[in-house]
């Protein structure tokens, strides 16, 4: 049987998983490492939960503690970009745990968090930096930071990077790092934009899958519920004080319709928090750590601010709302299931969402089981769908700006060109969730 002795892994890394309490790798991580020690480049495909941060942590750890000189001033030996403050800080926080037998630093700097103290943290350089997109584009514009030092670059969770709109800021990015270098590129699926991707940054890379894209995690148990979009919160209701004891992760599509959830599952006298971007980087790290620690059972979240947890304990994964994109789905039901255990994610289905069930049981190629409801007819679930693609649309054009376009060349005083207001929404959308602008000393105490 393989262990990590057999990887050609350092004895200062052998002690420190040992000490970690890791026994048996992975199959990501056979199948990586010697690659990676080798210096190849390299494309990794797995399912979330399956250890690809040591994969990835472990060859780089051993390969920088092999260099002679500390990184200088503002400089960094190695990049690893991950799409959310939550899995920046879940990957610094293992990297710490590996590096305790070495003299390497680890760094993590995120949107949400003074930028200020990021640039003072940065001033000595860094052997290690974990980033977001956003925020390390903040730093390399003030000059905080050098890229072209890096020998490595890693992107993990890149399917997801590209969800977000940061194809343009990695594209950036990575015309900053040096060269030569060593390039990782970890997903949990494999779209057409990921392969296009790896060919224009990776040389030659080594592709190693463990499970095909798109397959959910053999140990969940996956089914659905039909239901009307407004009785979801009661039958989740009911289903959640079935269970009291255990640890349930509920998935909302919107930031406002995970706030509201939320407040109605306390309402109704459960444990409930909420993470979303409209949550501070504080508010959301001591929501994490209560529903950690069983402080609280139920955990309220949208895709972005979910992404990165990894607690084991979590026993069921409840799809409130199903996702846009099909993809989205198996990394949220690989938030169970973790470490070897069982979970079960249960999916709540209205008429109008058909065509999205469809679409996840087409990725994953497994039909879910029905334990509540009955399937609409397609007849119901076409007009449904309607329905609700009538009312976004009716609601775009209630919202404030969306009214008759003036003539070109025309605007109004204060008003922002198209260009601008295009400009703005790119910016937002790349911008780490939670980073607002913040307000004047005085409002902030009256509020």
């Amino acid at each position: 049987m393989t262990d990590f002795s057999t990887l050609g892994l350092s004895p200062a890394i052998l002690k420190s998983v040992t000490e970690l309490g890791f026994t048996q790798p992975t199959p990501i991580q056979v199948q990586a490492i010697p690659h990676l020690l080798e210096g190849r480049d390299l494309v990794g495909l797995a399912q979330t939960g399956t250890g690809k941060t040591a994969a990835f942590g472990l060859p780089l750890i051993q390969k920088l503690s092999g260099y002679g000189a500390r990184p200088g001033p503002r400089a960094t030996h190695a990049l690893i970009l991950a799409p959310t403050r939550e899995l920046v800080n879940q990957i610094a926080t293992n990297l710490r745990g590996f590096v305790r037998h070495s003299h390497l630093k680890v760094t993590a700097v995120v949107g949400g968090q003074s930028i200020n103290a990021q640039t003072n943290a940065l001033q000595r350089g860094t052997d290690i930096l974990v980033a977001t997109p956003g925020r390390l584009l903040d730093l390399v514009e003030r000059k905080a930071i050098r890229l072209d030092t890096a020998k490595v670059l890693i992107l993990d969770e890149a399917d997801q990077m590209l969800d977000l709109g940061f194809i343009h800021a990695l594209r950036q990015i990575a015309k900053l790092v040096g060269t030569p270098r060593q390039t990782m590129l970890f997903s949990a699926t494999m779209p057409n934009q990921i392969e296009d991707l790896s060919r224009a940054y990776l040389v030659d890379p080594v592709r190693v899958e463990v499970s095909p894209p798109g397959r959910t995690a053999d140990r969940v148990a996956q089914s659905v519920h039909f239901v009307d979009q407004r009785a979801k919160t009661g039958l989740l209701t009911n289903l959640l004080k079935q269970r009291p004891g255990d640890l349930s992760l509920v998935f909302a599509r919107t930031k406002h319709g995970a706030e509201k959830l939320m407040k109605n599952l306390v309402k109704d006298g459960l444990a409930a928090a909420s993470i979303h971007g409209n949550k501070s980087q504080g508010q959301r790290e001591r929501a994490i750590k209560a529903f950690r620690d069983g402080e609280i059972r139920v955990l309220v979240a949208t895709d972005v601010a979910a992404r990165g947890i990894d607690i084991p304990g979590v026993s069921h994964v409840y799809n409130f709302d199903l996702p846009e994109v099909a993809e989205s789905y198996v990394h949220r039901i690989g938030r169970t299931a973790r470490a070897g255990a069982e979970g079960k994610a249960v999916a709540f289905c209205s008429a109008a969402e058909m065509h999205l069930l469809r679409g996840i049981e087409k990725l994953t190629g497994i039909a879910l089981e029905v334990v509540g409801g009955t399937e609409p007819s397609r007849q119901a679930a076409a007009q449904a769908a309607d329905e609700a693609s009538k009312e976004r649309r009716d609601a775009q054009r209630q919202r404030p700006g969306n009214g008759p376009r003036m003539k070109s060349g025309h605007q109004k005083p204060g008003q922002k060109s198209a260009e601008a207001r295009s400009g703005q929404r790119q910016g937002e959308q790349q911008r780490p969730a939670g980073n607002k602008r913040r307000r004047p000393r005085r409002q902030r105490a009256a509020a």
